[in-house]
């Protein structure tokens, strides 16, 4: 239902966009995250059979900057980065145009299921997995006609092992929001019910 009222669940996978965003901001401008956030967001992508929501996204402190980015956005609009609004609407857009495309849907699948195997002998955050996912992301995500541009400091940008971890944390980041779909979010919930999505966010 359109004017239904958003879900915990609904709340934390939005959550998730925002959180890949942020950390995608974090990197590009900084030329690094933590490696306990690049673990969560790896985690949450390459988890395709989580048993809750709330499992996929584990504590609050995990979730704190998408949450905070989150919240910003729903109390003042005009607060908050444009870069990680840019960032998020964009992965949401690239979430519905994937999932219309059987074919590359299909590749992501398989490719991802194939990363949580090699991530299984070595761990999600190894280089040989983190190169394998961006390398799907630039076969799949990257030929669609729309791209997220990433603004940042150009001397981070260009090194091919930030590049990576940034198509890493865009492919987390579409994972979220297809999860966002799955459980019935919708977009009028961000344009019609930001008090109730406020409500059920993580505090």
């Amino acid at each position: 239902m359109i004017f239904s009222r958003p879900t915990a669940d609904q709340a934390l996978a939005l959550a998730g966009v925002f959180q890949s965003a942020v950390l995608v901001e974090e990197i590009a401008n900084h030329g690094d995250i933590s490696q306990k956030r690049l673990a969560h967001a790896m985690s949450v992508l390459l988890n395709q059979n989580p048993e809750s929501v709330s499992s996929l996204y584990g504590s609050p402190n995990d979730m704190e900057p998408g949450v905070n980015a989150m919240r910003n956005l729903l109390i003042d609009r005009s607060s908050g980065s444009a870069d990680v609004l840019r960032y998020a609407i964009g992965i949401m857009y690239l979430a519905r145009k994937l999932t219309s495309d059987k074919a590359k849907l299909d590749k992501v699948g398989d490719g991802i299921t194939n990363a949580q195997r090699q991530s299984e002998h070595f761990s999600p955050t190894h280089g040989n997995v983190i190169a394998n996912v961006a390398g799907l992301y630039q076969d799949t995500v990257s030929t669609m006609s729309v791209r997220i541009q990433v603004s940042g400091n150009p001397a981070y940008l260009q090194q091919s092992g930030i590049a990576q971890r940034v198509r890493c944390l865009l492919f987390a980041g579409i994972r979220s929001a297809f999860l966002w779909h799955q459980v019935g979010g919708k977009r009028s919930h961000l344009l019609l019910r930001r008090d109730s999505l406020l409500a059920v966010l993580p505090k």
